[in-house]
């Protein structure tokens, strides 16, 4: 797969084939390659929880909230959640900031999902305390982003954004996810 095709299938999968499981060695393999990535000041502040058990799994799954934008969907049901998850976290002790290196090591972690045949979510929507509590981390860790991974059962389809300019993704008829993006010509500047 060329890097394109990569970049083009990289998108934002909610809904998984859950019982097509990932590995720890997999997981570490995905933090191996955003570990390589640049850090500011090459400070590399980032941790990474992983998560690949059921059991863990189901702990981490009610801490954050899925698709704004859908507001009638309350996330994946049972069957269809994500057979792991990868938090990142910024580790106070070393820098106070880190929102560079996790939009770094998110977008490498997904892209290497992608090449392997998953896909991801980076949700940031959550609470960083609950989350520290129930895995047991240190005030020192900071939750920047929980990305959620597995076998994609979704269909997404990139599109132009339309004449009312909405960037709002939605769900069509046959439950195709239609992500709007903006024109090249509306974001380059000449």
């Amino acid at each position: 797969m060329d890097f394109i095709d990569l970049v083009v299938r990289n998108r934002c999968t909610r809904r998984f084939k859950q019982d097509q499981t990932l590995d720890r060695e997999t997981l570490l393999e995905l933090v191996n390659l955003a570990r390589q990535t640049a850090s500011g000041s090459n400070l590399q502040p980032l941790k990474y929880y992983l998560s690949w058990q059921p059991n863990q799994n189901e702990k981490i799954f009610p801490l954050v909230k899925w698709a704004g934008y859908l507001p009638d969907w309350q996330g994946p049901q049972e069957g269809e959640r994500p057979a792991a998850y990868i938090v990142i976290l910024g580790d106070l002790s070393i820098s106070a900031s880190f929102a560079k290196d996790t939009g770094i090591a998110a977008q490498t972690i997904l892209l290497g999902a992608v090449e392997r045949g998953y896909n991801g979510c980076m949700l940031g929507s959550f609470k960083d305390e609950k989350v520290r509590e129930v895995l047991g981390l240190p005030d020192s860790l900071q939750t920047q982003l929980i990305v959620a991974l597995g076998v994609s059962a979704e269909q997404a389809v990139l599109e132009e954004v339309g004449t009312d300019g909405s960037i709002r993704y939605w769900r069509d008829g046959n439950d195709v996810l239609h992500v709007p993006k903006r024109p090249l010509g509306a974001i380059v500047l000449t």
